[in-house]
């Protein structure tokens, strides 16, 4: 069943399940002391997204349980950040007697912040016309009297954005703060308090390295930036165009003149590493000007494929950022004829669920 409701006494010995279990699953690789950092127990999430449900004159937010599809209904959602709370209940009060505004309304998706901004989209069965567009100025309107917050219309190859379509977010990262643009329907860490620890810990670790950063799935330069000032010089590589323009924008609001971010997927910047293939997008940029000795890699699920791991194992030093210790595992695998894994760490990013993001710190043996 979907967390919902949580007993927080139950939160210590779930974390001690994951720590014990990742143990042991990594006990090969020489894995004797995690690092473990633990969420938040309560109110961790700065995104959601609900089903919305129409009975009659009703009107709320629901979840489905993943195995029975049962349909539960969502008052309120204590993984949620307060604000997202907040919004869920003011919303829903709103909507219920908008008949223009709900009919055909079948999802909202929240995006929070820790410095308080929010970003709303409502998705829709229908067109959304001129008479939703002044609808939707209404609704922010009166929603704006409470909130920090812009709302997003989107139906089928529709987007009607009111006013911005990100929000900025400002995280704590030993004693600095960092801004973040995070862009609608776009991949950002979800537990931010987390999020603000694994950049701490990769700060920690890349610390006493004195040499060049490549980085491959940049995302919105979450990590590059906050490492940026560890190394002389960093090179990073996203293959989606919005999180590079995201990138781009917070370089320069951290005011980080050491970072290039380049549109390339890991097996385009793998041939080009090679010299394999040229690439146009590379033409300002001399791959061999750079000194990098260490490599961070955060890829998706599904891990790294063969070819990327082999040019991850020819650095000395490699950061391994992991949402699926399976692949993790695997790529390990792969690596583990060249390096040693030194430094092995967990971040609780779901609470009481099966997920664990991990962190690996891996030197040349």
């Amino acid at each position: 069943m979907p967390v919902i409701d949580i007993d927080t006494s139950t939160y210590d010995a779930q974390l001690t399940e994951k720590q014990q279990r990742i143990t042991t699953q990594f006990s090969r690789f020489g894995v004797q002391q995690l690092e473990v950092f633990a969420s938040p127990p309560k109110h961790y999430r700065q995104r959601a997204e609900f089903r919305v449900w129409h009975d009659q004159d009703e009107l709320y937010h629901i979840m489905f349980d993943p195995v029975s599809k049962e349909k539960i209904r969502v008052d309120h959602f204590d993984p949620g950040a307060p604000l997202i709370n907040d919004l869920m209940s003011t919303l829903i009060n709103e909507l219920k007697d908008d008949e223009l505004m709900r009919r055909k309304l079948f999802q909202i998706d929240y995006l929070t912040t820790l410095s308080g901004e929010a970003l709303v989209s409502l998705l829709y069965h229908k067109p959304l016309d001129e008479q939703w567009l002044a609808g939707a100025k209404e609704l922010q309107a009166r929603l704006q009297k409470r909130f920090n917050v812009e709302l997003i219309g989107r139906a089928r190859k529709q987007k009607e954005v009111l006013g911005n379509d990100y929000v900025i977010e400002r995280l704590q990262v030993n004693g600095q703060q960092y801004v973040y643009q995070q862009v609608e329907n776009s991949f950002t860490q979800p537990n931010a308090k987390v999020n603000e620890l694994m950049l701490g810990w990769a700060q920690d670790v890349c610390a006493p390295l004195n040499n060049d950063l490549l980085e491959l799935y940049c995302g919105n330069g979450n990590f590059s930036v906050a490492l940026a000032g560890s190394f002389n010089r960093v090179l990073a590589t996203e293959i989606s165009k919005s999180s590079v323009k995201s990138a781009q924008y917070n370089i320069a609001a951290n005011k980080v003149t050491n970072l290039d971010i380049i549109r390339m997927s890991s097996e385009e910047f793998t041939q080009a590493m090679r010299q394999e293939r040229s690439f146009s997008r590379l033409k300002d940029i001399d791959l061999q000007e750079y000194n990098c000795q260490t490599i961070l890699v955060d890829p998706p699920r599904a891990g790294m494929d063969e070819l990327t791991c082999k040019l991850v194992s020819e650095y000395d030093n490699i950061v391994y950022i992991s949402c699926n210790p399976d692949t993790l595992e695997r790529d390990l695998d792969r690596l583990a004829s060249t390096h040693k894994v030194t430094r092995f760490a967990i971040f609780d990013q779901f609470p009481y669920t099966h997920h664990i993001e991990s962190g690996v710190f891996l030197t040349r043996k």
